[in-house]
């Protein structure tokens, strides 16, 4: 007999029960594809969500940390490089320094590649004079016209705003007592000076300075060439490492001495890794909650096909049961005619593949273009999504499947004794 004749017409004749078959299977499959391409267009989609969040967050960490720069940047100078011969004591009592070194210390500091601690640069001469035109103590300071940078720092804007040549900045004791404004006229030991810049009110020896460019504070003290000190700002390397910041300092001038001001460079430190912490901390949470999200489909997706399969095949089972109940009959005559208990069982297993075979192609048949609408893609991309290994598996697994789940019933038709089925039917 023909085997494969006899599981067409097996088909044709049973073509109800054959159809809820096929409906049963193509919608498990179309199921199990669907699960696949959500899975992946969710993955694709996290990964790119992500990407973009993660580069706004470290574009945002930038935002912050500059405006952090800013905000630390006003603290001013935390890294005052002294003679090594000036006193301490009497650096601290009189707030100045009082010995001097050479003006050229400030250009080699700056010039110098191999300081990775520092970042600005800016060279001074203080004095405690009496201003003889007003008869009154000031604290003359002398700066240089147009601010140093370190090599690392080339660009950036000074901490400090240049004293333009010919002018002088107050603070708010001199300004306030004498009634000055910017723009006021002043004479200091014999020169007319404008006053460019009137300081607010500090509380502290500040209050008492004024400030001209470095080479009229150097003329007027008659100290051509030399300076007080070099104060400078540390950069992020050097934070709250004064071993570093002195090491680097003094490779370049070894007969200086230096101090960090630790309160002004711990807050700063403090303030720009808070805000690096902040954004990574941010980020981080991103990447917990796309993961937590990635868990709950994939928690879904395993209970809701295993369920779907299990189903399909208890459903293809039962049907295969019911047509071998109501088959009886027909199965014994044709196994008095000769039809073998192999022939028996490979029309039941033929027909359960071909039943598995045709389901799968169709759920795929659904399942991509639906997937693909879900997903505001086409077809081809939530092909791709599916990936050819997947789908071949998935038209080779359905028909062992629906063989599996037709075994017991095919098997129970096949050793079924012709004669008894005969005498009772």
């Amino acid at each position: 007999m023909n085997i494969p004749r006899l599981i067409v017409r097996e088909l044709l004749f049973r073509r109800w029960n054959a159809l809820l078959s096929l409906v049963s299977i193509a919608a498990a499959v179309a199921c199990l594809l669907g699960a696949l391409v959500t899975l992946r267009t969710y993955d694709r989609r996290a990964e790119t969500e992500l990407a973009a969040r993660e580069a706004a967050l470290h574009e945002q960490m930038a935002r912050m940390e500059d405006n952090y720069r800013k905000i630390t940047k006003n603290m001013g100078f935390n890294i005052l490089v002294l003679p090594r011969d000036q006193n301490l004591t009497d650096f601290y009592s009189e707030n100045f320094a009082d010995k001097l070194m050479p003006a050229e210390y400030a250009q080699r500091l700056a010039a110098a590649t191999n300081v990775a601690s520092i970042r600005h640069v800016l060279p001074m001469l203080q004095q405690k004079l009496e201003w003889p035109e007003q008869r009154r103590k000031v604290l003359l300071i002398g700066v240089q016209g147009r601010m140093t940078y370190a090599l690392k720092a080339g660009g950036e804007e000074p901490l400090v705003k240049p004293v333009p040549p010919g002018t002088a900045a107050l603070g708010y004791e001199l300004h306030h007592s004498l009634g000055l404004t910017n723009q006021s006229e002043i004479v200091f030991m014999g020169r007319r000076l404008k006053v460019s810049a009137v300081h607010p009110e500090r509380g502290t020896i500040d209050d008492i300075t004024l400030w001209v460019d470095l080479p009229l504070a150097q003329a007027l003290l008659g100290r051509t060439n030399q300076i007080s000190c070099i104060v400078a700002l540390e950069c992020e390397c050097g934070w709250g490492n004064l071993p570093l910041v002195r090491q680097d300092i003094q490779a370049i001038l070894p007969d200086t001495q230096v101090l960090e001001l630790a309160g002004k460079a711990l807050a700063r430190a403090e303030a720009r890794r808070e805000a690096g912490q902040n954004a990574q901390e941010a980020i981080d949470r991103e990447r917990r909650g796309r993961a937590e999200q990635r868990r709950q489909r994939e928690a879904f997706a395993a209970v809701l096909v295993p369920l779907v399969l299990a189903a399909c095949s208890l459903w293809v089972g039962l049907l295969a049961w019911m047509n071998l109940r109501e088959r009886r009959v027909e199965i014994g005559i044709l196994r008095a005619l000769g039809l073998r208990q192999t022939h028996v069982a490979v029309v039941f297993l033929g027909k359960a593949a071909l039943l598995g075979l045709t389901g799968a192609v169709l759920g795929a048949a659904v399942a991509i273009p639906a997937a693909a609408a879900l997903a505001h893609t086409h077809a081809a991309a939530a092909l791709q999504l599916i990936g050819w290994p997947a789908l071949a598996q998935t038209l080779v697994l359905t028909p062992l499947l629906t063989m599996l789940a037709s075994w017991i019933p095919a098997m129970l038709a096949a050793q079924q004794d012709p004669a008894h089925v005969l005498r009772e039917g």
